[in-house]
C-alpha cells in the first residue's frame, strides 16, 4: 500500500488515541484562592469558600488553640515552626482548629497563607505536590484530615521522608498539619502484632511509631465535660442569635447529648443546627 494511502488511516488512529488519552492538567494559578484541594496528576483545585468555624467558637481547647495559632503565625512570618499532629477524641474540633487558625492568620495578614488539603489515600503523590509548591512564592499549610495507617499500608514511609529526612526534605515554604484519633497514627493491635511477630520486636515497633515523632507539635484533644459542652452550645446560640431561655437550652442540650451517647463539639454543633431549624433561623 502506498504511503499516501496509509496517511488517512494513521491520522484516524492518532485522533482516536488522542481522544482516549486524558487531557493534560490545567495549570493552577496559586494565587487564585487561599485554599485548595490536591488531586493526583498535578492539579490544585481552588476552594472559593472553606467550610469552617470561627476560632472564637472553639471552646474547651484553649491551650492547643493558642499553641497552634502561634505556630501558624510564626510560619506565616517566615520564622521557624513545627509540623503539627492534632490527635485525640472524636468531634472535639481538630480539623476545625486547623481551618480556623488558617483563617485567623489570613485575617491578620491577608493572603499570607494558603491551605492545601491532601486526602489520606493520595499521600503517595505527596512528593509531586511538594515539587509544585517548592517553586512558588507562597507559604503553604498542607492539611491531612483523619490520618491513620493499617496493616500492610506502607505509605507512611513516604510521609516520614517528607516530614523529616530524604535528600530534599520538606520545602521551607511548606508545613504539614494532620489530625488523627490515634497518637501514634496506628491501631494498638497493629503495634502489638508487630511486637509479637517480628524477629526484632523493638526495631519493628520503632519503625511503626516513629512517624508521629516527625511532628514537632503533639496537640491532644480530650472529651469535654458537662460545663464545656454547655459553653459550646451557648456560644453558638449567642453567635447566631438563637432566642431560647437558658433553662430550656440546658434541658434540650442535655437531652440531645444523651441521645448521642456523649458530649463533644460536634454534638454541640449538631444540636444547634437542629435547634436553629426548629426556630426557623438560618445559620449564616
Amino acid at each position: 500500500m502506498p504511503d499516501s494511502d496509509l496517511l488517512p488511516t494513521l491520522q484516524r488512529i492518532a485522533d482516536a488515541l488522542e481522544r482516549l488519552a486524558p487531557p493534560p492538567p490545567a495549570a493552577t494559578v496559586v494565587t487564585a484562592a487561599d485554599a485548595f484541594i490536591w488531586h493526583p496528576g498535578g492539579r490544585l483545585e481552588p476552594v472559593p469558600k472553606v467550610s469552617r468555624v470561627e476560632i472564637g467558637l472553639l471552646r474547651g481547647v484553649d491551650h492547643v488553640r493558642e499553641t497552634l495559632l502561634d505556630n501558624t503565625r510564626r510560619f506565616a512570618q517566615g520564622l521557624p515552626a513545627n509540623n503539627a499532629l492534632l490527635w485525640g477524641a472524636r468531634g472535639m474540633g481538630k480539623s476545625s482548629l486547623v481551618k480556623a487558625a488558617h483563617a485567623q492568620v489570613n485575617q491578620e495578614a491577608p493572603g499570607a497563607l494558603a491551605l492545601v488539603e491532601i486526602h489520606r489515600e493520595d499521600l503517595a503523590t505527596l512528593p509531586d505536590l511538594l515539587h509544585i509548591l517548592r517553586e512558588t512564592d507562597r507559604r503553604w499549610v498542607l492539611f491531612c484530615d483523619d490520618l491513620s495507617f493499617d496493616g500492610g499500608d506502607a505509605s507512611y514511609k513516604s510521609l516520614k521522608a517528607v516530614l523529616e529526612g530524604g535528600l530534599e526534605g520538606r520545602p521551607a515554604n511548606v508545613i504539614f498539619y494532620a489530625t488523627s484519633n490515634r497518637r501514634h497514627l496506628m491501631p494498638r493491635d497493629m503495634i502489638e502484632n508487630e511486637r509479637a511477630t517480628a524477629i526484632n520486636p523493638g526495631e519493628a515497633v520503632e519503625e511503626k511509631v516513629s512517624l508521629s515523632d516527625r511532628f514537632g507539635l503533639w496537640l491532644g484533644f480530650h472529651t469535654c465535660d458537662h460545663d464545656t459542652y454547655l459553653s459550646m452550645v451557648s456560644g453558638y446560640c449567642a453567635r447566631y442569635g438563637l432566642a431560647i431561655s437558658d433553662e430550656e437550652l440546658r434541658r434540650e442540650a442535655n437531652e440531645w447529648s444523651m441521645t448521642r451517647g456523649g458530649r463533644s463539639g460536634r454534638v454541640a454543633w449538631q444540636f444547634v443546627q437542629d435547634l436553629a431549624g426548629r426556630l426557623g433561623k438560618p445559620l449564616n
